[in-house]
């Protein structure tokens, strides 16, 4: 019989009113690594969580980082009738899996690796500007936390003739408030900054 892992988990809303945010009190990733699951053939041989998670037939993307897995529906069912269950069954797979994700999805595995390579490079080997490290950085100061913080990430794309392009994910993708951040939030802060910097955009997902 196998020992359990004392875990909790509680529900928390999003600006997204299509996610939800489900916390657990320890963590259930590689520390600083995010993936994002949106079918469950992605899922597979990667996250035994996310893989049963799209059993459920309202579940339509999955993304876990930290301590947190963000769970996008369709319009099938209100969170009033789901969240209790899906909360339980997320606490019920922690407690006897301490991690989420057993594997990092090939695509994923190359878009970590690349982005360590890049931040670590040295300045002979370095793929990025220096105006695209400290958008980097302004990004992990200011931005990150507080997304993270509603369920989501916004990574670093590229940075090209004045233009920062940013991927959403979680939920930050496709919320309506979203554009809105990227906009108001995220563009006037890097401009504020970098006066260099002229629009930043979404890439689609």
């Amino acid at each position: 019989m196998s020992t359990k892992i004392p875990t909790s988990v509680y529900a928390e809303m999003t600006p997204n009113p299509a996610t939800m945010k489900f916390v657990a009190d320890r963590p259930i990733i590689e520390a600083g690594v995010a993936v994002e699951y949106l079918n469950k053939t992605e899922a597979k041989d990667s996250s035994v969580l996310a893989e049963m998670l799209f059993n459920f037939p309202f579940v339509t993307g999955v993304f876990i980082t930290n301590n947190f897995v963000t769970i996008t529906k369709n319009d099938s069912l209100s969170w009033d009738y789901i969240n209790f269950e899906l909360r339980e069954f997320i606490r019920d797979y922690l407690m006897i899996n301490e991690m989420a994700v057993q594997k990092l999805p090939k695509i994923k595995e190359a878009t970590v690796s690349k982005k360590v390579k890049d931040i670590a490079a040295s300045i002979d080997h370095s793929e990025l500007s220096d105006d695209a490290k400290k958008i980097i950085g302004l990004l992990d100061e200011f931005v990150k936390p507080a997304v993270e913080g509603d369920g989501g990430a916004i990574d670093f794309r590229s940075y090209k003739d004045g233009i920062v392009t940013l991927l959403l994910r979680g939920s930050c993708s496709g919320c309506p408030s979203s554009i809105i951040t990227l906009k108001d939030g995220i563009e006037n802060l890097l401009k504020s900054q970098m006066p260099e910097v002229i629009e930043v955009v979404a890439e689609a997902g």
